[in-house]
């Protein structure tokens, strides 16, 4: 035996695998996690007051009003009208008795139904507004890479889950734990005034609700875990359904059968999820209510009548006043360890918005910095990355400087697009530099540094908004409307727009508009392309700008494009080389690496990969079977 594990069995200490050490994890993983609970109650508390402050002073004010009515009436207006009756106290006193308590019952309950049907709504409303907002502001804030991690779009999903919801609940909840307290309290002094022994019967709620209601809500959230992946399938093909995005492809092809056997086995699998917790579920609501209620009203009802019938100990008056007692403790009870209960259960869902709040960004939009002076140079220095452990750019260099025109080719996956988003800080390289003006990027305000760049994406997005707004995309000058016209007429639609009703006014999509405009593909790339020479940057951007275009209108958009150069550093990514001609620079890429560098000519002379890239290309164009009629 080593001295390690000699020294182990003598002190009596455990190995870190041994039972007793995972027991002591476990321990301490619950009790971070009650903590992180409590927590997530108290930040949700904290977020109401933000946005809502008269909502949570109405939750105070109808969690006592609440437990007030019950103590009241349970505690000492049935008793106060059972010891008059049995005094014989004169009819006018009772009667006086019973009209001012209903009178104060009377604007309890108008408050109670006041709060609820204004305080409340208008309330979440306005916790809706503040919440969303603060959503929106961090999921523009965080870093693209977030969007393409599906463990982190779930918490995203789940934090959007209705927060406004689970936020008024716990407003709520949070206030009835509290009153209820006090509460319990007083009728517990009440029932231990009459009869020592039946405080006992307390202890069947408690293990009914604390142990049983627990446990329930705990598969309750993992049911709710196991179906959230299944509900965004469920979405995504309601989605398919009424959005024009897939209309054509739906009615031309068998996708919608794709789609239906999509939503099938999501639902399947929604019915496993449940199926799975059913049991559990099942059982533990049966010992939840058999203990919460079964056993304390015949316990005590059954007790009471013992006391009065056969051991004549005490009066039918106090057996009343004694079953009206332990209904309101069973009821207060209940109340009180649902909001336990819902404080756990809505303290877990908040913590989904809660992490996703808190979430500190690797490149967060709103990083501050130095601010760039203009445009000279960007230089990529032994640049490497890596996504999800694949190795996707690796011992990247070169350098752009003021006014080049740069093209970046090679096949499909050869990196292109990936070295764009590098460019722009959509991700930071695993290793390596990319320097601006010979200072890192890192080091530059991230708003200041994008605003160098005007990008057309191969994957961009055209929005429910007019043309005139699609182009601008938010930016005001002072000369938009000549500037809208220009960028137009500079990508090649602004005669298609001027033949529109409304023009550049024109709504697109008629998702909000009935005569909202429904463009073709490549009319879509060119107003995808007009924003890029809307943008005032020094350095334009397009990705794979004409993919969509027949040759005439590419060989329109690449001289416009050329034109635009005169005065700006140009980068633009093509599968087209003979667009790439006259750029002053060219970068072949292949598995993410430069393979090539050079001009047009300098690499058609080095007669390598880039040159019969380009001779098979106008081979095809030129409808030629021989190489050497190809035009070079």
């Amino acid at each position: 035996m080593s001295a390690e594990k000699e020294g182990n069995k003598e002190t009596g200490t455990q190995d870190k695998g041994s039972p007793v050490e995972k027991r002591k994890k476990k321990k301490n993983k619950d009790k971070l996690s009650f903590r992180r609970t409590v927590g997530n109650n108290i930040f949700a508390m904290k977020l109401a007051s933000r946005y809502s402050r008269g909502m949570v002073i109405a939750g105070l004010l109808f969690a006592i009003f609440g437990y007030f009515e019950w103590v009241f009436f349970d505690g000492f207006f049935i008793r106060r009208i059972i010891e008059t009756i049995d005094q014989e106290a004169s009819f006018r006193s009772v009667m006086v008795f019973i009209g001012i308590s209903f009178v104060m019952f009377f604007f309890i309950e108008l408050y109670s139904k006041y709060a609820d049907n204004v305080i409340f709504p208008l309330g979440t409303v306005k916790l809706y507004g503040g919440i969303y907002k603060l959503l929106f502001a961090k999921a523009k804030n965080v870093e693209l890479r977030c969007y393409e991690d599906s463990d982190f779009y779930d918490r995203y999903t789940m934090a959007m889950d209705g927060a406004e919801e689970k936020i008024c609940s716990i407003i709520k909840n949070f206030w009835g734990l509290l009153v209820s307290v006090p509460a319990v309290g007083v009728v517990f002094y009440l029932m231990y005034d009459i009869d020592h022994y039946v405080v006992l019967f307390i202890i069947s709620p408690l293990i009914g609700n604390f142990i049983f209601g627990n446990y329930k809500q705990k598969y309750e959230y993992k049911r709710y875990q196991a179906q959230v992946p299944q509900n965004k399938v469920h979405n995504y093909v309601s989605r398919m359904m009424y959005l024009p995005d897939g209309a054509k492809e739906i009615r031309l092809s068998e996708v919608f059968e794709l789609l239906k056997k999509q939503y099938k086995e999501a639902t399947e699998k929604n019915v496993k999820a449940a199926v799975k917790y059913a049991f559990a579920n099942c059982s533990l609501s049966f010992w939840r209510i058999t203990f919460t209620f079964t056993i304390i009203f015949e316990g005590v009802l059954f007790y009471a009548i013992y006391r009065n019938l056969v051991s004549k100990t005490i009066t039918l008056a106090q057996l009343t006043i004694m079953t009206s007692l332990m209904v309101a403790m069973t009821w207060i009870l209940i109340r009180a360890f649902e909001n336990v209960m819902e404080l756990i259960k809505n303290g877990v869902f908040v913590n989904n918005l809660r992490t996703f709040l808190e979430y500190e960004e690797k490149i967060p939009q709103d990083q501050s910095g130095d601010v760039p002076e203009g445009f000279e140079s960007l230089e990529f220095r032994d640049v490497c990355f890596s996504y999800k452990d694949e190795e996707t750019i690796r011992d990247l260099s070169f350098r752009i400087d003021k006014g080049d025109i740069v093209a970046l080719v090679g096949h499909n996956g050869a990196g292109k697009t990936t070295l764009i988003k590098l460019l722009l800080r959509f991700y930071d390289p695993t290793s390596g530099e990319i320097l601006l003006n010979g200072k890192n990027i890192k080091e530059y305000d991230l708003r200041a540094y994008r605003r160098l760049f005007a990008t057309t994406f191969q994957d961009f997005a055209i929005f429910a908004m007019s043309i005139r707004e699609n182009v601008l995309m938010g930016r005001h000058y002072e000369n938009e409307d000549e500037i809208v016209r220009r960028s137009l007429r500079r990508a090649g639609i602004l005669e298609k727009v001027e033949s529109l009703p409304k023009g550049v006014d024109t709504i697109m999509t008629k998702e909000f508009d009935e005569n909202g405009a429904v463009f073709s593909g490549g009319q879509h790339q060119k107003l995808a392309v007009a924003r890029t020479f809307a943008k005032d940057s020094p350095v334009k951007i397009f990705d794979e700008p004409s993919s969509a275009l027949d040759p005439i209108a590419e060989y329109e958009l690449f001289k416009n494009i050329l034109k635009e150069g005169r005065d700006h550093t140009m980068v633009f990514i093509s599968h087209r080389l003979s667009s790439v001609k006259n750029c002053d620079k060219v970068f072949m890429l292949e598995k993410g690496t430069i393979v090539e560098r050079g001009s047009h000519r300098e690499l058609i002379d080095q007669k390598g990969k880039y040159a019969k890239m380009y001779i098979r290309q106008a081979m095809n164009y030129l409808a030629v079977e021989k190489e050497e009629e190809v035009i070079l």
